[in-house]
């Protein structure tokens, strides 16, 4: 038995050949309506804004995980001098080729980091940056790590390279 359904014109439009044809038509149309249900309900719901750039509360905005990897951070150990050892392992980790460093050597009287030598000059290029985490795992004296800093938006390419005085941890003051 062929069951076929026409349209208003007169063309037809189905030709259905048994009962689970007839009951797939209607699954499909089930599922229709029950997406088109979301819809509907999600359309007539308030919307909430956050005035980002102007308001940010504590409890609101952006909330990361631990392993959130952001804007890399240079660390300082517990005497405030530089951890980074100028080893260039984190340069040699790094697959997309955007960390450059120069070592310098440390001196009695200009004593920079707890090592004989130091970065002079270290930079990461955030527009070839992936956040991959390779120089982070590679750094054997915990140096550098990814902080929480997610801001990096900039019409100017050349703001995307970050020195070291930018990726420093700032020296706490008591006082």
């Amino acid at each position: 038995m062929v069951l076929r359904i026409e349209c208003a014109f007169a063309l037809p439009i189905l030709a259905l050949n048994s009962y689970t044809d007839l009951m797939s038509i209607i699954r499909d149309i089930a599922g229709i309506a029950k997406g088109m249900s979301v819809t509907f309900r999600e359309m007539f719901s308030p919307t909430v804004v956050e005035d980002y750039p102007n308001e940010k509360l504590p409890n609101k905005g952006a909330v990361f995980q631990e392993r959130f990897r952001g804007l890399h951070v240079l660390q300082r150990d517990e005497n405030g001098l530089e951890k980074c050892v100028a080893c260039f392992l984190c340069a040699a980790a790094c697959p997309s080729n955007c960390i450059y460093i120069e070592a310098a050597d440390n001196t009695e009287e200009n004593r920079i980091s707890g090592a004989e030598r130091y970065a002079k000059i270290y930079n990461i290029d955030y527009n070839r940056c992936i956040f991959c985490g390779y120089c982070v795992e590679a750094c054997p004296t915990d140096a550098i790590t990814h902080g929480h800093g997610f801001e990096l938006a900039t019409f100017n390419a050349s703001n995307l390279v970050y020195r070291k005085e930018q990726l420093l941890v700032k020296i706490q003051t008591i006082g």
